[in-house]
C-alpha cells in the first residue's frame, strides 16, 4: 500500500505543473452552486430507498451518524471546494479499471452532497458497459440515458426522485449497451443529452459515474464535457503503472482528487 501511496504522491507532483498552465481565471462566487429556492420534488413520485439494501452495498453517506460517512463528508468538502472556485458542476468519477470501487465512491459522495440544506445533486450512470447505479440503490427503471440517446423518452421521463430520511437525490440510470458504447459515448446525441442536463440543471451538481479509464475508449470520448473528475484507486486492485498511465490519459482534464480506496482501517485510537 505505500508503493501506491508514493506513486499517487509522484503522480500529482508530475501532473499539477501542467493544468496549472491550463488554468484560466474564473470567478469564485458559489452562488452557481446554491439553488434559489428548494427544488421541486414531487412526494407523490419519490422513491423511497431502501437502508437495509444501502447498507449491503456499501452505501452509507445518507447518515450523517453513522462513522463511515465522515470519510464522504470530507472527500465532499475538498471536491465542492475546488469546483466552488472554478463554478464547474460536472464531476466525473472513474477508476483505472474495474474492481476499484467507483460506482460506491460516487454514489456515497452524491447521497453526502444532498445531505446538504443548500445543495442538490444529480448523480447519473453512463458506465453504458457495467452500469451499476440503479442496482446499488435498488430502482428497477422503465427508462435510463440510453432511452434518451435513443429517443424513446425524455430527460424528465428519465430521472428518478430518491429518497432516504431528508435526504433527497435525482438519479439518471442507464440501460447496458456492452456492444455500442463506444459509439453512443461519442454521439451527437450524447452530447445533447449533456446540454441539456447542463441548461436544465444549472442550480446543481451533476456527479456522473464512468466506466473505468483504461478498458476502453468510453471515458475519453465524454471527457471533454465535464468540468472535471476524480480517480479512483484501491489497495490490492490497482498496480502502480496502471494509476501513471491513468494520470497520463488525464493531463488534459482537471483531476479534482485521487481517491485511494479499500485501504485497512487506521489502528490510531485518535477520534474527533
Amino acid at each position: 500500500m505505500e508503493e501506491i501511496r508514493e506513486a499517487l504522491e509522484r503522480a500529482k507532483a508530475s501532473a499539477s505543473p501542467q493544468r496549472q498552465r491550463r488554468a484560466t481565471p474564473q470567478s469564485s462566487t458559489q452562488s452557481t452552486f446554491v439553488a434559489d429556492g428548494s427544488p421541486q420534488f414531487d412526494a407523490a413520485k419519490e422513491v423511497e430507498l431502501g437502508r437495509a439494501l444501502l447498507r449491503s452495498k456499501r452505501i452509507v453517506a445518507h447518515d450523517h451518524l453513522e462513522a463511515q460517512s465522515a470519510a464522504f463528508d470530507m472527500l465532499r468538502t475538498q471536491v465542492l471546494q475546488s469546483m466552488d472556485a472554478k463554478e464547474w458542476r460536472f464531476l466525473g468519477i472513474t477508476s483505472p479499471t474495474p474492481g476499484c470501487g467507483k460506482t460506491v465512491v460516487a454514489v456515497n459522495l452524491a447521497l453526502s452532497v444532498a445531505r446538504l440544506t443548500d445543495r442538490t445533486v444529480l448523480l447519473m450512470d453512463l458506465d453504458l458497459r457495467k452500469p451499476q447505479v440503479a442496482s446499488d440503490l435498488g430502482l428497477k427503471p422503465q427508462y435510463g440515458a440510453i432511452s434518451i440517446l435513443e429517443s424513446r423518452s425524455t430527460l424528465s421521463d428519465s430521472i428518478i426522485q430518491t429518497r432516504i430520511d431528508d435526504c433527497r437525490m435525482m438519479v439518471l440510470p442507464t440501460e447496458s449497451r456492452l456492444s455500442s458504447s463506444s459509439d453512443w459515448m461519442a454521439s451527437s446525441a450524447m452530447s445533447g443529452m449533456l446540454q441539456e442536463i447542463k441548461d436544465q440543471c444549472q442550480w446543481r451538481i451533476v456527479i456522473v459515474d464512468l466506466p473505468p479509464l483504461l478498458v476502453s475508449d468510453d471515458v475519453h470520448s465524454v471527457l471533454p464535457q465535464l468540468d472535471c473528475v476524480l480517480l479512483v484507486t484501491a489497495v490490492g486492485t490497482t498496480k502502480i503503472a496502471e494509476i501513471t498511465e491513468s494520470i497520463n490519459h488525464l493531463q488534459s482534464t482537471e483531476l479534482v482528487r485521487i481517491v485511494l480506496n479499500k485501504a485497512p482501517p487506521s489502528k490510531s485510537a485518535y477520534y474527533y
